[in-house]
Parts: C-alpha cells; structure tokens; sequence
C-alpha cells in the first residue's frame, strides 16, 4: 500500500504510455442534449461502435445515470454486434460524457502495484456546469476497483498532457498555464506537479491549440507520443487556415525537443482534416485524436480524402494494430472525438 501522504512519483509510480497493455477502456454513455445539439441520437451508435471495435482486445466499462440509459446502451451496443460479455456497466453517474477528462488517470509501480489520480476537474475553465457529477467519477471507480487514490489538488485534464511512459510528458501552454484552471500556481509549481504525480521527468511544452477547441488547447488534438522517442504532429500546409501558424510553431518546438533519455524527437507529420464547420461554428476535428487500444487505434474520419492519408502514418507508427476508422462527424460537433470520450485502465505491470 503507498504512503497516501507523499506524492507518488516520488515513490516509483508513472503514468503508462497509452500502448501499454490495457485492463480496459473506460466510458461515460452519451446523454447531454446541449453537448450535440440537435445531433444527440447520432451520437451513440458511434459509442456502440467504438465498444464493438475495443471489445475482443480488451474490456469495456461504461458508466451511466440510470437503468434507462443502461437499457438505451444495451441496445445500440447489441445493434453494433458488440460483444456483451466484454462489457460490463456501472451506475456512476456523470454531467457529460467526455471521460477523458473527468475520468481517474491510473499510475503504475514497477512492483505491479496500481493507483488512481483525481485530478481537480472544472469543466474546462467552468465553462460548462454543472460539473460535480463528473468530479466524482474517479473516487467512485477507485473505491470500485479497490485502489489508493492520490488528490493533487489541481485542476488537470486527461486530454490536456500525453506520455511516453519513461518521463516525458506533452502538453500546451494554452491549456495548463491558462488562469481558469489554476490561477494560484506559477509554471514551476505545475512542472513539479506533474513530476510528483505522473512521474514526469521533463516536460515538453508546446504553445497553442487548434481552432475550434474550447479546451483552451488541449494536446491530443494537436501532437501524440506513438513510441518512446516518436511523435505523430499535426501539420497544415495551408497558410489561409486558422490552424496553420499554431501547428507549424508546435512542430518547429519539437523538432529542437530531447526527451527524459536525451533523445531528439522523430516526428511523423500527421494532416489535418479539411475545416469542418456547423452552423458556422469551426469544430475542433483532428486525427491527433486518435486513442490506441490493445488490437486497435481508433482514428477519427470525417469522410474525405485526407482520411487514407492520415491512416497510413498510423498503420506505419502502429504495425501491430488494426487502424479502426470512426465516423466523427457527429461527434465532433460535441467538440471532441475518439480520445476525448475514451480512458485507458492499464494492467499493471509485472513485479
């Protein structure tokens, strides 16, 4: 059991890489009219989708509000073909259904034990309440695995850092140093958070997102850890678009970046989707987006060209995985995609 009362990186623990082995992928059914409006009803086949694609490499928890969202679930996931005996259900309700960011972030020891970080969460700059419900979530799937819970007692987002599993750690400066979030500490005292509770050992900070983000600019919609040493970048050649500049800077930051083992970054350039808008709103699309499973890598698609070309960098950075493409049309109106509504549960590793 670790000491509750001393940060857990300073007692061996690290937050996996996402390639590691999964015990499972962690849902929070769709349910928020005002996140897709007027599109909610599209929203969870792609759900039931993305559980059918996850299933026979690993398990699926889904969290919902009540016995009628469950029977909703139920039958969009059996319309999908998923796989009931890989998928189990739990009654933790939640405000939204974006997980990633709500949801607990678990930590591995070398020794094979396994904890759970609650990050504070406000809805990304209490932009969008209530978000009490979604508080809770880690503390509900921590007392229901049976794991220590560390409380850092900052407000933090899944989708706000990315790691590759041996001390480096991505993120933004437009998010994490944002004064919604945590006004109260400096850059220093950030870094050393994410030192004391994800066993981050250098920080690489990039600058801004993409458009269309109400994240404040949330990472995984802009660059991801594919392999030790080896970052898949979005780029846009366009110089007209909105995206273009931020994502140029963000590539040239990484091209003068070493990790925690001192070396330079190998960097895949990723493309972006055509601009997608609905009813004149810039949605936030991204194949950066991308959320790698046991067997598969779930890929945002928006149907059009670029989709092929997207899957083919991953299917290079990812052999040993099916590249699964998923509709994200309607999700992204939600301002979010396949990483932003998944959340890993890695195994623990071997003592």
């Amino acid at each position: 059991m670790p000491d509750l009362n001393t940060p857990p990186g300073r007692q061996g623990y690290r937050m996996p890489a996402e390639w590691a082995a999964h015990a499972a992928t962690w849902f929070a059914w769709p349910h928020k009219e005002a996140s897709w409006p007027g599109r909610l009803e599209r929203v969870p086949p792609v759900f039931a989708r993305m559980a059918a694609l996850l299933a026979p490499g690993e398990r699926v928890e889904i969290n919902v509000n009540d016995a009628a969202m469950e029977a909703a679930a139920r039958a969009a996931l059996a319309a999908a073909d998923a796989a009931p005996e890989r998928i189990r259900f739990h009654r933790f309700p939640s405000d939204d259904a974006w997980i990633r960011d709500h949801g607990p972030i678990f930590i591995n020891h070398p020794g094979g034990a396994q904890a759970i970080l609650d990050w504070e969460y406000n809805a990304w700059g209490g932009k969008y309440p209530p978000f009490d419900l979604d508080n809770q979530i880690p503390a509900l799937i921590a007392e229901l695995l049976g794991l220590p819970r560390f409380q850092p007692g900052m407000v933090l987002e899944g989708g706000s850092v990315d790691v590759d599993g041996e001390g480096t750690l991505l993120t933004t400066e437009a998010c994490l140093l944002n004064p919604n979030r945590n006004p109260a500490l400096s850059r220093a005292e950030i870094e050393a958070r994410l030192r004391d509770y994800l066993g981050a050992e250098r920080i690489l900070w990039l600058g801004d997102g993409i458009a269309g983000d109400d994240t404040d600019g949330h990472v995984d919609d802009c660059a991801r850890y594919a392999a030790p040493g080896v970052v898949a970048a979005a780029v846009e050649p366009d110089a007209s678009d909105a995206n273009h500049a931020a994502l140029a800077a963000n590539f040239e930051r990484l091209r003068g970046f070493h990790d925690a083992r001192g070396r330079r970054l190998e960097l895949f350039p990723l493309p972006m989707p055509p601009p997608l808008e609905y009813e004149g709103q810039r949605v936030p699309a991204s194949y950066a987006n991308f959320y790698i499973a046991n067997r598969v890598v779930l890929m945002p698609a928006f149907q059009c060209a670029r989709d092929e070309a997207a899957a083919r960098v991953l299917e290079s950075l990812f052999p040993g995985r099916e590249i699964a493409p998923v509709d994200a049309r309607d999700l992204v109106w939600g301002l979010g995609a396949c990483h932003c509504l998944t959340q890993q549960q890695p195994a623990p590793e071997s003592a």
